[in-house]
């Protein structure tokens, strides 16, 4: 069965507003609403590099240093690419280092799969480095 055009555009709307959510509790510094757009045995793979966290409460854990590390952080997500339940986005993510006042500029894509209203895994592929030439 294929889907029709306003089909996929719902779709899409749908897969956007997942993304969306997940923004919004980064910017917030909100991990326990980042792990409530995922399953309770989601997945998710922040990089190619690391295991893959598994569990909400355990991804909820990961994103838990966000408030204590990062300051004024913007999430910018360009057009959703679905293929049935999986879709994908490009992203930018923008954010202040507490520490040492260092801006930096994270470019990158997701790769996510769903399982009914929610995300049972996300893929990170992500380049991270200092924003506008700062060292």
């Amino acid at each position: 069965m294929t889907a029709t055009p306003s089909e996929w555009k719902l779709l899409r709307a749908r897969y956007a507003t997942m993304v969306q959510q997940f923004a919004d509790a980064w910017e917030a510094g909100r991990a326990d609403q980042m792990a409530a757009v995922f399953t309770p045995t989601g997945v998710f793979i922040p990089d190619p590099f690391e295991g893959p966290i598994t569990g909400r409460q355990t991804i909820e854990g990961y994103w838990k240093t966000i408030p204590q590390e990062q300051a004024e952080i913007k999430f910018r997500f360009g057009e959703i690419y679905a293929a049935g339940p999986w879709f994908s986005t490009e992203f930018k993510c923008t954010f202040r280092r507490r520490r040492t006042g260092q801006r930096m500029d994270v470019r990158g894509a997701m790769f996510c799969e769903t399982e009914g209203e929610a995300i049972s895994e996300m893929r990170l592929y992500f380049l991270r480095a200092p924003a506008d030439g700062e060292r």
